[in-house]
């Protein structure tokens, strides 16, 4: 494969991740592996509850600069 097709396929796998990032995507992932790694010792909430969980933080409080 040339470099160039590989240098291709960089980017677009660099982009893909950014917009997965961007979105969200993948966050339950994440928190999964945090809940494991940081506080094994209680159960995770399941998708349902951390979404609302999520969405309640994000839209709670002051969401602006001015």
């Amino acid at each position: 494969m040339p470099e160039f097709t590989r240098a291709l396929i960089r980017v677009r796998d660099a982009l893909a991740d950014l917009l997965r990032g961007a979105f969200g995507a993948g966050g339950y992932e994440r928190y999964r592996a945090h809940h494991a790694a940081h506080h094994g010792d209680t159960p995770p909430l399941d998708r349902a509850a951390w979404f609302r969980r999520r969405e309640a933080e994000r839209w709670t409080g002051v969401n602006r600069c001015c």
